[in-house]
């Protein structure tokens, strides 16, 4: 199709409007333009730009827009190109978001070198959407050095945020030590750097004290071998005094050096590859099932049973399962 060559020629060449418009096709539920999606992504395969992809979950109200804007700034500052993909959480009623970003974020975004899209979580799990991996390839098509993949709260599934990225930062509010029982062990895990934002004024003493807690933990939860000496690491900032994102960006490129002098960052973005595959696989099938007018009479018949407990949830699914075979 003649219109998506144009299309991915001018997204090649930076074009921020060529680029807007890719992303609102990737995001269109309409099957005929998932198709040219897939096929401009397809066309766009070919250029192997490699941007380094961060992403960063924390707790509401931790001060994850104030942080992404000053280390942003910081970064174009150093003539680097920014992309901030931040996923606004969306009403499991209406579908509908607020998508604020830009508003909460008012100097990055008229930043030269910064490009934010603020995109509707669509209720999927852990608040990523599912088009967000689709995005980024955009963007590092598009000549993006740096891609940031803010995401929606802290929880167990937050973890899916580290299947798209390099480095996975997880930002957390000064704190008493019963608070580290609030964060699930699998993001402790995932995490690469821990950072207790509002070190400054009256809770720098509390930030400093929740650094340790988190350090202590972070060395039980520590694989060796697969960092070097000192990571994952816990530390101070002040993303509103502008205090430690300097020393956060070090840290980001120690670690990004490090994994691939080591062969696990590709190997890292093989398996990430993988498992997104698996996953749109699982997706696309129950889709299908669901379009498919017997099978999705049988499960809501099922679902029934399962809501009126005449069934147990895995009864059922079995159920379902010796059907289709």
């Amino acid at each position: 199709m003649k219109h998506l060559d144009v299309l991915a020629q001018n997204i090649a060449t930076g074009d921020r409007r060529a680029l807007a418009r890719a992303i609102t096709l990737i995001e269109s539920a309409r099957a005929d333009h998932q198709q040219e999606a897939q096929a401009l992504l397809q066309s766009l395969s070919q250029h192997k730009n490699e941007a380094l992809r961060i992403g960063l979950s924390g707790t509401p109200g931790v001060g994850k827009s104030t942080f992404i804007e000053a280390f942003g700034m910081m970064l174009a500052e150093q003539e680097l190109k920014i992309a901030v993909l931040a996923v606004d959480p969306s009403s499991t009623r209406s579908g509908g978001s607020i998508l604020g970003d830009k508003t909460r974020m008012d100097r990055l975004s008229r930043a030269p070198r910064a490009f934010i899209r603020p995109s509707p979580s669509r209720a999927h799990l852990g608040g990523v959407a599912r088009r967000t991996r689709a995005v980024v390839a955009l963007c590092e098509a598009a000549g993006f050095d740096i891609i940031l993949i803010e995401t929606v709260g802290v929880g167990q599934s937050e973890t899916m945020v580290a299947e798209m990225s390099d480095i996975f930062a997880l930002l957390l509010a000064p704190a008493g030590g019963d608070e580290l029982q609030g964060v699930k062990r699998g993001i402790m895990e995932s995490a690469d750097l821990i950072l207790v934002n509002k070190a400054d004024g009256e809770l720098k003493p509390a930030a400093i004290r929740t650094v340790a807690d988190y350090a202590g933990a972070l060395r039980l939860l520590r694989k060796r071998g697969q960092d070097p000496d000192g990571f994952p690491k816990a530390q101070p900032v002040s993303a509103l005094h502008e205090d430690g994102l300097a020393q956060v960006w070090d840290d980001i490129q120690t670690l990004a050096k490090w994994r691939k002098e080591q062969g696990h960052w590709h190997k890292t973005r093989a398996r990430q590859a993988v498992h997104w595959f698996e996953e749109e696989v699982r997706t696309g099938l129950l889709a299908r099932l669901k379009d498919d007018p017997e099978i999705s009479a049988k499960m809501q018949e099922l679902a029934l049973k399962v809501q009126d407990a005449a069934l147990t949830p895995d009864t059922a699914a079995k159920t379902l399962l010796k059907a289709l075979r």
